[in-house]
């Protein structure tokens, strides 16, 4: 009916500018960003040129050194310093070179910003007026800086009389945007805008400053749940996740884990010689994890196993996951629930196969057998199958996994392990952007996969960001019959912030950190002493901000489990350095207690480390599988955001089907051996993994037919002579010399 009509267009269009606000706060903080980055490569550039000034000046001084240590008498080193250092009398051009250097020498590359910032000028002023901001705190000296740039937009001049609140910068800045009133007007006016542009991305990205009718950027604080609603459901939440329901009780019984993991290990550290010891700096060393050995028996079993398995094209296994479980129900154009599509399963399994094999609509037809168009795939891709189906199906396949017996010898499923790995993507959209571990342009594709092998959540995120804020949405989203309890991560997959919310939420978080001898171990209060590990603690934690703050972390805890406010929004906030947010600075002390409660037990503890690592590597593993069959390119050929997160679920959803294939057949295979007599047992089967590529066919069967009836040569008689000519034919002189 046509109100109806109305009200669907009014939602669709409100949710449009939400998500146009969104992408547009995104859009500025990453120019400025790119902005910084530019400035920041521009000094390493002038530093490796000033590299060879750099070393003159150093002779220079060596020079200078060499005629005080044979000169004895200063009033005659000093007539032979000038002379060596000016001998035509004049040292300004040494001057200017110190100078120089000087000026380039650190790491401020904050006078080099406005080059950069000068071409983009007019669009992040363009931003700033479309954008309604506003602090989420009462200090407002930030906004009124942004008031003071907008209104001199339009001048030309450099130096301005407005003294403007620069409270929010550092002394760096303060140096370049203001000079003392006796050298002229107080403020630059470019530099001015330079600062208030890189702080207002900054505050946008902590939180400390919103946009008004966002949804990423929104006052996360209007989001939560109100106390009295979280009063009600925190006796059942604590006690379903095992925490203390007051504030005293939680600290006292945080503080007792704390000194009980500390003791234990510092009793039994005499014993852990073998494993770990304290150099002279007081710093842990640990012997390198070595990995289980595998028996010769399940070595044969691999083999026999992957000798007999069935070889199979990828699209005969989604032909069998479809006649198992129909997944392709779930399909189906946005209205309605008639696909009015001819044979509309045929048509779904081939669009999965041409996006998850990153074939594209065009190279896959013309690859494909039977009578389907690029259109008919594309259609079908932006018409039948959105992202929210895409899941739904995506979760089934992994149900069924989980039914099987086989999977249950690899794992409960009660464990994952995330990590991500690196796609490559046009330059110029939302999530592509640099890496700084593989050194070029990309996205992330971050995963979980449990500990039977199968990937429970996938999403495409942008580089720059810490990978560790998607740890909870993952769990919270996977949504299955196997609830998850344990993540395993590397670096990138921890942070105090998010070892403060996993805590809270009842998910014991587990990585495998990089350079964790650097993070500072708290003591349990400055009284605490220990024999072997003293020299490992460097701070003491502050209970009182913990118990001050206790009812701000577990509202945001309950919010988060209750679905109020997305995870990843709020972690990227509470993540990001913030002087004004009192419950980041909380997060980050709770985080911090908890993440040295870990490193205690993962140094005292070898199986630990073993246990970690082997999870971390099934995930690697994944990736390397779920890449394999993404055959069609390198490059994910999608600037919309939407169809970028697709193809990644489309890739997924074509391991899942492998996946499944592979553990059936092996499942057969496991049976037939058993009834012939083969002896195994089931820590030889623990150690198979479904991740088996040799059996799939992922480019089809290509039939050569050289005993077909030959097609008709071209007629032109230059051109008979020449295949004749080729064939061993005598063809004359003439003819031939015409043809070459």
């Amino acid at each position: 009916s046509l109100p109806k009509r109305y009200t669907l267009m009014l939602a669709l269009i409100y949710l449009m500018r939400v998500r146009a606000r969104d992408h547009l706060a995104e859009m500025f903080i990453k120019r400025i960003a790119t902005i910084h980055k530019r400035a920041k490569d521009e000094l390493e550039q002038i530093q490796v040129r000033q590299r060879k000034k750099l070393e003159l000046l150093v002779g220079t001084l060596g020079g200078v050194l060499e005629i005080l240590a044979q000169e004895p008498d200063n009033q005659e080193a000093g007539s032979l310093i000038r002379e060596y250092l000016s001998p035509e009398g004049n040292i300004d051009r040494l001057r200017e070179a110190c100078a120089e250097v000087q000026a380039t020498g650190g790491s401020n590359y904050l006078p080099l910003l406005w080059k950069h910032f000068k071409s983009h000028r007019s669009l992040l002023f363009r931003l700033s007026h479309l954008l309604q901001l506003e602090p989420t705190t009462q200090d407002r000296s930030l906004i009124e800086a942004l008031q003071m740039v907008q209104e001199n937009e339009n001048l030309h001049r450099e130096w301005i009389d407005e003294h403007v609140d620069l409270s929010f910068a550092s002394d760096r800045w303060l140096k370049i945007v203001r000079r003392s009133p006796s050298e002229g007007p107080p403020t630059n006016r470019r530099f001015l805008e330079v600062c208030v542009f890189s702080h207002l991305a900054n505050e946008l990205r902590s939180g400390d400053i919103c946009v008004l009718g966002s949804e990423s950027f929104a006052d996360y604080r209007k989001q939560l749940l109100p106390w009295d609603e979280c009063l009600a459901r925190l006796p059942e939440y604590c006690e379903k996740v095992g925490l203390s329901s007051t504030a005293k009780e939680f600290v006292a019984s945080l503080k007792e884990q704390l000194e009980s993991t500390a003791q234990q290990l510092d009793d039994k550290f005499p014993n852990c010689r073998g494993d770990v010891s304290i150099n002279e700096a007081g710093e842990p060393v640990l012997r390198r994890v070595v990995a289980r050995d595998i028996p010769p028996s399940a070595i044969s079993l691999q083999t026999a196993i992957t000798q007999r398995m069935p070889a199979r094209h990828v699209l005969d296994i989604m032909a069998n996951i479809e006649h198992w479980i129909q997944f392709t129900r779930h399909f189906g154009p946005m209205s309605g629930s008639d696909p009015k599509l001819k044979e509309p399963a045929e048509r779904y399994l081939m669009t999965i196969f041409a996006m998850g094999c990153n074939l594209g609509p065009n190279q896959a037809a013309r690859h494909l057998a039977g009578n389907v168009t690029p259109h008919m795939l594309s259609y079908t891709n932006r018409r039948h199958l959105p992202l929210d189906k895409l899941d739904k199906a995506n979760r089934e396949l992994v149900e069924l996994y989980l039914q099987l017996d086989l999977p249950k010898l690899w794992g409960d499923g009660k464990a994952v392990a995330a990590d991500g790995t690196q796609f490559d993507f046009y330059d110029e959209n939302l999530l592509a952007g640099y890496h700084f571990r593989y050194r070029k342009m990309g996205a992330v594709a971050y995963r979980h996969v449990a500990n039977n092998y199968i990937a429970v959540f996938q999403h495409f995120i942008p580089p720059g960001i810490w990978e560790a804020i998607y740890v909870i949405e993952g769990l919270l989203k996977a949504d299955h019959s196997v609830e998850v309890d344990t993540v395993y991560s590397d670096t990138q997959g921890q942070s105090a912030t998010v070892f403060a919310f996993t805590h809270l939420l009842g998910i014991n978080l587990m990585p495998r950190i990089r350079n964790w001898r650097n993070l500072v171990m708290y003591r349990p209060d400055r009284s605490a002493k220990y024999k072997h590990i003293n020299s490992l603690f460097t701070d003491t934690v502050n209970w009182s901000q913990i118990e001050t703050h206790w009812q701000d972390l577990m509202q945001v805890a309950l919010s988060i489990q209750a679905g109020k406010i997305s995870s990843p929004m709020l972690l990227r906030k509470l993540g990001s350095y913030s002087r004004r947010n009192k419950l980041y600075h909380a997060a980050q002390e709770l985080g911090c207690v908890i993440r040295t409660i870990f490193l205690l037990k993962w140094i005292g503890n070898r199986e630990l480390r073993r246990e970690v690592t082997a999870n971390t590597n099934k995930i690697e593993s994944y990736n390397g599988f779920s890449k394999w069959l993404s055959f069609g390119g390198d490059i994910i050929a999608e600037n919309d955001p939407d169809e970028q997160q697709k193809r990644l679920r489309y890739n997924d959803m074509i391991a899942s089907s492998v996946i499944l294939q592979n553990t059936v057949d092996m499942m057969r295979i496991l049976q037939k051996l058993a009834r012939d007599g083969w002896q195994f047992t089931d820590e030889d089967v623990s150690f198979l993994s479904p991740y088996l590529t040799s059996n799939v066919k992922r480019f089809g069967e290509f039939n050569l037919k050289l005993k077909r009836p030959p097609e008709p040569w071209i007629k032109d008689s230059i051109f008979q002579q020449a295949a004749g000519s080729i064939r061993g034919q005598q063809v004359p002189n003439n003819k031939v010399e015409k043809t070459n």
